[in-house]
Parts: C-alpha cells; sequence; structure tokens
C-alpha cells in the first residue's frame, strides 16, 4: 500500500525553502515569473541577467514579494563571469540547489545570409552559456539533497523555422545537451530536464508585427499566446520534490502549437 498524498503531503512537495535557485535571464519575462514563483515557494533566488540596473530593480522586487534574493550582472557569453555568479551565490546562500537557464540570445538572420559572428554570438549564450553555467555549479550541486536543472528551450527547436534558424538549431541543441546532462549527472543526485514554452508575451514576441503575432496565437488549440506566469508552475515542477522521479525530459507548455 502507498503513502496517502494529503494536503499537507502536497503542499511540501512545492516547498523550496531553504534552498538557493540562480535564475538567469531573470529580470524580467518568463525567468522574472519563475523567479518570483520561487521566492513564494520559499527559495533564495539569484537573478542575471546583462544590465545592472535590471538586476538591481530585480532584487529590489523581490526582495518587496519578501524573498531572499541577489541580482547579478552577469554576461553568458562570459565564463568567467558564470563562475563568479555561482560563487555569489554560494557565499551568499551557503550553496546552490536549483539552476534555471533562461537567458536567450534570439539573433536571426535569413539563411543564405547568415554570418560567422551570428553564428558564435547565438550559440556562446544559447548552449555554451547554459553547459558551462551548470558545470561551475556542479560542486554544489553534488552536495545538493535537492538538484536540479531546468533549461529553457523552445518548441521553435521542433518545428519549421526557417526564420529563426540560428535560435532554433540553439534551441535543439540545447535540448540534446538537456538528455546528455540528465544521464552523466544522475548517478550524483542532479535532475536535467528542459522547459519548451510556445508563444509568450514577452519582450521578445512583442518585437514582431501584429501579424506575426496573431499568426503565433492562431497556431496553439487554445488561441492564444501564454502569459509569462502560465510557464512557472511547469518550472515549479521540474525544479521541485514534485518532479523527484522526472529527469531527461522536455516539458512542452505551448497551448497546444506542436504535437511533441
Amino acid at each position: 500500500m502507498t503513502d496517502t498524498v494529503d494536503r499537507a503531503r502536497l503542499e511540501t512537495m512545492f516547498d523550496l525553502t531553504g534552498r538557493t535557485a540562480i535564475i538567469t535571464g531573470g529580470t524580467r519575462g518568463i525567468g522574472l515569473s519563475i523567479a518570483e514563483a520561487y521566492v513564494a515557494a520559499g527559495a533564495n533566488v539569484v537573478v542575471a541577467s546583462r544590465k545592472p540596473e535590471a538586476c538591481e530593480a530585480a532584487q529590489r522586487h523581490l526582495r518587496e514579494l519578501g524573498g531572499a534574493a541577489l541580482g547579478v550582472p552577469t554576461h553568458l557569453g562570459d565564463l568567467d563571469g558564470l563562475q563568479a555568479l555561482v560563487d555569489l551565490a554560494a557565499d551568499e546562500f551557503g550553496g546552490v540547489d536549483i539552476v534555471v537557464n533562461d537567458a536567450a540570445n534570439p539573433l536571426a538572420q535569413p539563411l543564405g545570409e547568415q554570418t560567422a559572428d551570428a553564428w558564435q554570438k547565438s550559440f556562446e549564450v544559447n548552449v555554451r552559456g547554459p553547459v558551462f553555467l551548470v558545470q561551475a555549479a556542479l560542486p554544489h550541486l553534488e552536495a545538493s539533497a535537492h538538484a536540479a536543472v531546468v533549461n529553457v528551450v523552445s518548441i521553435g527547436a521542433f518545428m519549421f523555422s526557417p526564420k529563426v534558424s540560428i535560435y532554433a538549431a540553439a534551441k535543439s541543441a540545447l535540448t540534446s545537451v538537456t538528455r546528455s546532462m540528465a544521464a552523466a549527472y544522475a548517478p550524483k543526485g542532479i535532475r536535467v530536464n528542459a522547459l519548451a514554452p510556445g508563444s509568450v508575451n514577452t519582450h521578445m514576441v512583442r518585437q514582431n508585427t501584429p501579424e506575426s503575432i496573431k499568426a503565433m496565437a492562431d497556431m496553439s488549440l487554445l488561441g492564444r499566446i501564454a502569459t509569462p506566469d502560465e510557464l512557472t508552475g511547469p518550472a515549479l515542477l521540474l525544479a521541485s520534490d514534485a518532479g523527484s522521479f522526472i529527469t531527461g525530459q522536455v516539458l512542452v507548455v505551448d497551448g497546444g502549437s506542436v504535437a511533441y
């Protein structure tokens, strides 16, 4: 006979009290919404993005919500900066239990007109950065009893994506890396999963034309794009004990846009 799941036990499944999460791209959009959710669940949260002002504003906002938070200006292309980010998080909160790789470079160029520089910039932020951030955090993750990595990818990795082929290729690579990490780090007690959003009302999506945004909405079975906070439940599942038997998977949250 299995243990009974009562309300108290159910609530503790999503409790992140005492755990420390690093969230890149955590000053706006999906990343900030995840940071707010993790703070609400009791986590210490370290948000990172390129702009110091944005980090300061996010830190202040999360603290006003009652959370223990730190904003650290970091560029995902700077490997030394990634180690510094981990060191600051560990010094401030005593360790690192969760890494959420949400920062992304949406650089797009038409096929046939692409430059090597564009590919390098995209893969530095979208693939190399997440890999080396997790590597920098690995000693802390190994020491954690609840270690989890969440790599934010995109449904563009699973679709025909000619207009954003560099971005889609990078997210496809990060999806593959997620599976490799999951297999390599499972013996160390570290779970690694990917979260694949569809179109979400973020700064990146709002840069498109109204016609393009409508097409994104129409592609979804639900007939709309998501709000950033609709990604928080899935992100909480993957980082918390509620997802304790989930690793090496891609959780697609797209309103029914692709059959994956």
